[in-house]
């Protein structure tokens, strides 16, 4: 008996230390304080890196965020694939874990996550995440994570400490003072962490109000992209290492143009912009599907993109514009003053326009 309790003591003290998880861990009901007990992470020094099974991945064009940075990452259980449709998101099996982690490059001397100035995106500053992240010029904010379970997607998002060594569940968001530095001025603003039911203005795109991942659409994700397999096509990719079923040749699936290649026209670039940052929102079956101004790339009648369309809902927000687009005339057009408007009761998109 005694020997039974001295080696249940002995267990019981090895799993106090074993610590956080070698790889990557799907919770299927519990939602972890640390996002480190979910396994998406290597982490060390300096330095942050995906876990095997975590696939690193990009879009066309990204959403914009307050000029914010994004490494996204999905991972799909061992065995399980998602199916491929050429409109909607892809159909994600229970068990996983999309990773979306927001960062911003630090001026060159800033301490490695401590300091409170960051840097406006451009190019060069870029980090494609694939190899993971080098934090010697860049500062963690948050990771948001969509999970599959039994009952669909959760959202959870997790807030990076100063040290850049962890970050915490914060249910409710958070507010993170910061100050962009831009040639010797420094601006203050605040950026802001959705709390869980906030992510749902974005997330629930239909009016069953359920989550649904917005990125891992086909005409999203048709790119080329380093990775697994070099620089290839992303749809070929997953579809390689069994992440995705039923996708066809790039060539067949649809396509939204690059916002920042210079070489697509003009259409195709705002066109893929409006997609990606307003269609969650602005789609037949959208929030925004009363306001009857639908822009995603599927929809080409002129007048549900706002052409010579008067406006049904907009209230203030019009700035004494007769019509959502009037061509040729954008200082005329209400979609042009609302993307350039900063103030909270008429700037769309209604987040991150900062």
């Amino acid at each position: 008996m005694i020997r039974y309790l001295l080696a249940l003591i002995f267990a019981l003290s090895l799993a106090a230390c074993a610590g956080h998880p070698g790889a990557v861990t799907f919770h299927a009901e519990d939602n972890p304080q640390s996002l480190a007990d979910w396994g998406v992470f290597d982490i060390k020094p300096g330095h942050i890196a995906p876990r095997p099974g975590m696939v690193t991945y990009e879009l066309a064009t990204p959403l914009f965020s307050d000029y914010a940075q994004k490494w996204r990452m999905v991972f799909v259980p061992k065995g399980m694939s998602a199916r491929y449709d050429p409109v909607k998101t892809f159909d994600f099996p229970v068990g996983t874990i999309i990773a979306k982690t927001f960062y911003y490059s630090t001026p060159t001397g800033a301490a490695p996550g401590t300091s409170a100035h960051v840097l406006k995106v451009t190019p060069a500053s870029y980090q494609s995440g694939v190899t993971g992240l080098d934090l010697t010029h860049a500062r963690l904010i948050e990771t948001r994570l969509l999970v599959k379970r039994a009952g669909g997607w959760e959202a959870l998002p997790y807030v990076w400490n100063a040290e850049q060594t962890e970050a915490t569940l914060q249910r409710t968001g958070a507010e993170i003072p910061l100050q962009f530095a831009d040639a010797g001025k420094l601006t203050a603003f605040t950026y802001n962490v959705p709390n869980v039911n906030q992510c749902a203005g974005c997330h629930a795109v239909d009016r069953s109000r359920k989550l649904m991942p917005i990125g891992p659409k086909a005409r999203h994700l048709n790119r080329d992209f380093p990775g697994i397999g070099g620089e290839i096509n992303q749809l070929r990719r997953l579809a390689m290492i069994g992440y995705l079923t039923g996708a066809p040749d790039a060539d067949a699936a649809p396509r939204d143009a690059r916002f920042a290649d210079l070489n697509a026209s003009i259409d195709a670039r705002a066109r893929a912009y409006l997609d990606i940052n307003c269609a969650h929102c602005h789609s037949a079956t959208g929030p925004a599907r009363v306001s009857g101004l639908w822009l995603d790339s599927p929809t080409t009648d002129l007048r549900k993109l706002g052409a010579c369309k008067p406006p049904i809902a907009a209230g203030t927000g019009t700035g004494n514009r007769a019509y959502g687009i009037v061509p040729g005339h954008p200082e005329k057009s209400i979609m042009a003053y609302r993307l350039a408007s900063d103030d909270p009761g008429e700037m769309m998109p209604e987040n991150g326009p900062a």
